[in-house]
């Protein structure tokens, strides 16, 4: 057994090691592990005493979390058949295992009498410190919405719903994975017209891989984008519409149909919130959220979205003209709307994606990324060494000069290009957290995933970017530097663990306002032909196109987000998925797509994903980012524009460093001196 690399969890995960058949043995040892150490913290003879529990349960279940995160991260990034079957049969058991755990009454009694005993008789002389409070408190929290408080029946339907949604919710993504994956279009190069030269050398590698004729075109985002933007075959941009429009839903094989399973979930989260004394699933969300209600949160998606509609409507009528006028377009589909969208910006502005995209080497862009990171918070980015479980995946250590020398902040490894058997989208998922661990009494430093899905480099020429491409890597770093730099030491409130969902996007978004700044693209640019930096002439247009269909882009991402809302804050609703986004397409959209769409089946981020009844933490938190970001517009110089060392410093040690340990809201004070404003946000956008 010693021999298993899951077993190992002194240092990195063996990534190159683990193999499906040792992740139930793995498990087997482990979970009996946390159960014997369960069994001893709820014995009358171990104390209510928070570094006993600590010591006695958290590092077991540490070391579980560290194993099972690396069979879960497998999963999304290399998954197999073998794989596949080895996580779905371990699953049920680690929820039930965690269920469980948050739901002990002797645990809970133990916690509420730490809780008893630091309020004691006199407030302002409780012994825990303000982080370990904060972690207590969501400790206690977690227990209530974990059922600790349910009896009988009650507590055993509860374990299972969190069993049955945690099923659901693989399946859910598995689908969408297993339908994007399945789809292939081979086309002949002819049909390909107007199509970039680098997605049409991919393309046709991909053919050639599998000894076919053409271009192979998929439904992954560095092969589908392009064609929907750039292919002048409208019926190819038909074709592959539907096939990305109608995935994991009725229109394909049964075996991959989310549409009841998009039911099943709902009804779960509905009935555990009845469990819980709740009217509805979105109450029991936004309970460990900034947000006080899902009145509120509408209210709020309802006022962004009255403030951008006449800007969302101009933009769709100048749509439509251009298509008509100068595309020989009267009935613009859906089909269209990139293609043409592409045109009109190229027409107004004078510049494509693809002439953009030549500047953004992936080696530039990550030097300058590193650069720019190294400047505002005072740390050094280097090439390090780790077991990967791809050849292209590299990893990277942060170091701070201290009073030794340099000092390991953090690592991170980096999985930038799509493939098959890998998630779509971008994410940033924690391998171990920053904590003062009480077995050994040293400091371990955070870890994490950061992971993209753009093309990789074809021949000897380096992955090329699209812009968006750039400020979604700048976006994933964020989420990475918030998890990296805390100076926290309680593993529940480090990083970006404890602190509020709808402010967990702030210093992901913060980071992608600096796409947009002139001597930060500099750094960022090298010409993939000649080294040249991007001409200020074409940063300028950019600039000017920044804001096209801004008003669009935010009643899309408002549809999302109370689609999302009133799914979960109705009851009954999930009786009828389709109903619920049509009236909120009605209400809000200027772009209503054709009645075959089913984004919803493709929906990861609420069925899969974490985001259920908290989608509207991307525009609540933009408030947040673009405040923040404000300060250092205030205070940009001439001489160094807005990379200032100073407001670097500040927003690391408020924001960054601070984490969980105390409430998003007195962070950002903390930062700025008061609470947010919306304006800034307006003004970035181009609303204001």
């Amino acid at each position: 057994m010693s021999s298993n690399p899951l077993l190992d969890t002194t240092g990195l995960p063996l990534f190159d090691r683990i193999l499906p058949e040792q992740v139930t043995p793995a498990m087997d040892a482990l979970l009996a592990e946390s159960e014997a150490a369960l069994a001893k913290v709820t014995s009358p003879d171990v104390a209510a005493d928070y570094d006993a529990l600590s010591l006695l349960l958290d590092v077991p279940t540490e070391r579980m979390g560290r194993a099972w995160g690396a069979v879960g991260h497998l999963n999304s990034v290399a998954d197999t058949p073998e794989l596949r079957a080895a996580f779905n049969d371990n699953l049920p058991r680690l929820t039930e295992f965690y269920t469980r755990l948050g739901a002990d009454e002797q645990l809970y009694a133990k916690y509420k009498a730490i809780d008893q005993q630091d309020r004691g008789e006199n407030e302002p002389e409780r012994k825990l410190a303000p982080a370990r409070r904060r972690a207590l408190d969501n400790a206690l929290r977690g227990f209530v919405l974990g059922g600790a408080e349910l009896q009988g029946e009650a507590k055993k339907r509860f374990a299972e719903i969190q069993e049955l949604q945690a099923a659901k919710s693989q399946a859910f993504s598995e689908h969408v994975m297993d339908a994007t994956d399945a789809f292939a279009h081979f086309a002949a190069s002819d049909a390909l017209d107007g199509v970039p030269e680098d997605v049409k050398a991919a393309t046709r590698a991909a053919a050639e891989a599998e000894g076919k004729e053409g271009h192979k075109l998929t439904l992954h985002m560095p092969c589908y984008l392009p064609v929907m933007q750039y292919a002048t075959n409208r019926a190819l941009r038909e074709a592959m519409y539907r096939a990305y429009a109608t995935r994991a839903s009725e229109f394909g094989p049964t075996e991959r149909d989310n549409t009841a399973l998009m039911q099943e979930i709902v009804a779960l989260r509905q009935e555990e919130a009845q469990l819980l004394g709740y009217a509805n699933f979105a109450e029991v969300s936004l309970v460990p959220k900034m947000a006080q209600s899902p009145q509120q949160v509408m209210d709020f998606l309802r006022d962004l979205a009255q403030r951008a509609r006449p800007y969302a409507e101009k933009d769709m009528a100048e749509l439509r003209e251009f298509a008509r006028s100068e595309c020989g377009l009267s009935d613009l589909q859906a089909w269209d709307v990139a293609f043409v969208s592409e045109k009109l910006k190229e027409a107004r502005y004078a510049f494509s994606d693809q002439e953009v995209k030549q500047y953004f080497t992936e080696p530039t862009v990550l030097k300058g990324l590193f650069g720019l990171i190294e400047k505002l918070f005072d740390v050094r980015i280097s090439p390090d060494t780790a077991p990967v479980w791809h050849p292209t995946v590299r990893f990277f250590r942060i170091e701070r000069e201290g009073v030794e020398g340099l000092q390991l902040v953090g690592q991170f490894y980096l999985d930038p290009y799509a493939r098959a058997g890998k998630r779509p989208g971008a994410w940033m998922d924690d391998v171990r957290g920053r904590w003062q661990r009480p077995d050994n009494h040293l400091t371990q430093t955070p870890v994490a995933h950061l992971v993209c899905n753009y093309a990789q480099g074809v021949g000897d020429k380096p992955a090329l970017l699209t812009h968006d491409d750039v400020t979604t890597l700048f976006h994933e770093f964020g989420h990475g530097l918030h998890h990296m730099l805390t100076q926290v030491d309680d593993i529940g409130v480090a990083g970006i663990s404890g602190v509020e969902w709808d402010a967990v996007e702030l210093p992901s978004q913060f980071m992608e306002n600096f796409c947009w700044e002139w001597d930060v693209v500099q750094q960022l640019t090298s010409h993939v032909d000649t080294g040249a930096h991007l001409p200020r002439a074409l940063f300028d247009k950019m600039v000017a196109a920044k804001n096209f269909q801004s008003g669009m882009q935010t009643l899309r991402q408002i549809e999302f987000s109370l689609f999302d809302m009133r799914l979960h804050a109705e009851p009954g609703a999930q009786t009828d998925v389709q109903k619920v986004v049509d009236e909120v397409r009605q209400e809000v959209a200027v772009n209503i797509p054709p009645a075959f769409n089913r984004f919803q089946h493709s929906f990861s981020h609420i069925f899969a994903g974490g985001y259920a009844a908290g989608y509207y933490s991307y525009k609540w938190a933009e408030v947040l980012s673009a405040d923040a970001y404000a300060a250092f517009e205030e205070a940009a110089t001439s001489e160094g524009g807005v990379l200032n060392a100073e407001v670097g410093r500040r927003y690391r040690e408020a924001i960054l460093e601070a984490g969980g340990s105390r409430s998003a809201m007195d962070n950002f004070k903390a930062f700025r001196g008061r609470e947010p404003s919306i304006d800034a946000l307006l003004r970035h956008q181009g609303m204001a």
